[in-house]
């Protein structure tokens, strides 16, 4: 059942731009493939790991056929072991759905990554890049004397942003003094320098199952996937040179099948790691998207056909004048 997050105002101008955001295995790729072929769109990328090459059966990609029934743009464009930012991701998605658009044709964002969805639609902030050794000691730091430590530095450095990150959200507090640190400026007034999309009227779904359903299906796909090669896959790149350490290993999953390559791990452990991993990392992203605005929230997988049902009723309150 759909939830109302208020309609958008009447007068709401710009190209439709639609969203599908929600936690992995919910079913978002299968929704955006049937709805981009109900109202005429293109689908871009916003999961940051189905932009790496060469990792496919643990990311989930989608297959070679349904890249046939519709463009798919932001897939395969950056190497194993390359830095790539929200910032980066911000310029070639506005890029991407601009172009998208003036063919006449409805960009469908679609992806498990909230941050780069926010860089997209609320804009990113030219803010410093990370410090690794800046962050260590920061993390130090909270691991001698507690979160709350860090927490009560940001306070005095910035108020504004210490108002709004919560006590055990380290990874927000130590970028915010980063930032604080390395510029003089609090995060909070950087931030404001922001600026959001424009030329598109946006429409954001989101995919939100009931915990045990969600986690019974992140179990099957984990499952799936080493039935499917996972660990022949990774050991491939392995054999081409690719570094363990390389950040596309940061990917869900890589990391066990690595340790089962190298003999530290079993295989039955490996895949109970990465069931445990994937359903922590969906809560982390509901956790998340529970913060965007304007969601509306469908209690249905992507593949169920009252999905796709709740999905049209939404674009056609939101869009008024057709999509």
């Amino acid at each position: 059942m759909e939830s109302d997050a208020g309609n958008r105002s009447e007068s709401a101008a710009g190209h439709p731009l639609i969203a599908i955001l929600g936690p992995t295995a919910s079913g978002k790729s299968c929704l955006a493939l049937k709805l981009a072929q109900r109202v005429g769109g293109e689908i871009v990328n916003c999961d940051s790991m189905q932009m790496i090459r060469h990792l496919n059966i643990g990311t989930a990609k989608p297959s070679r056929a349904d890249m046939a029934l519709v463009s798919h743009h932001l897939y395969d464009v950056i190497d194993l072991d390359e830095f790539y930012s929200a910032g980066a991701y911000m310029d070639d998605a506005r890029r991407v759905c601009s172009e998208v658009a003036a063919r006449g044709k409805i960009p469908l964002v679609v992806g498990g990554t909230g941050l780069y969805l926010r860089a997209l639609l609320k804009g990113i902030f030219p803010g410093p890049g990370k410090k690794p050794d800046l962050r260590v000691r920061l993390n130090e730091i909270s691991r001698r004397r507690g979160a709350e430590f860090l927490h009560r530095m940001l306070a005095r450095k910035d108020p504004a942003s210490a108002a709004r990150i919560q006590v055990n959200d380290q990874l927000r507090i130590v970028r915010a003094l980063e930032v604080n640190l390395v510029t003089g400026d609090p995060i909070s007034e950087l931030q404001k320098d922001q600026v959001p999309i424009t030329g598109f009227s946006v429409a954001k779904i989101g995919l939100n199952l009931p915990r045990e359903e969600l986690y019974d299906r992140i179990n099957r796909r984990v499952q799936s996937m080493f039935d499917a090669g996972f660990v022949q896959e990774t050991e491939r790149l392995l054999l081409a040179g690719f570094s363990p350490d390389s950040k596309g290993f940061e990917a869900l999953g890589y990391r066990h099948a690595v340790a089962v390559i190298q003999g530290e791990l079993n295989l039955e452990e490996s895949i109970e790691l990465t069931q445990r991993a994937t359903r922590r990392y969906a809560k982390r992203q509901m956790t998340w998207f529970r913060k965007e605005e304007d969601v509306h929230w469908i209690s249905f997988p992507g593949e169920a056909s009252a999905a796709e049902a709740a999905a049209l009723r939404i674009l056609e309150k939101e869009f008024r004048d057709g999509v």
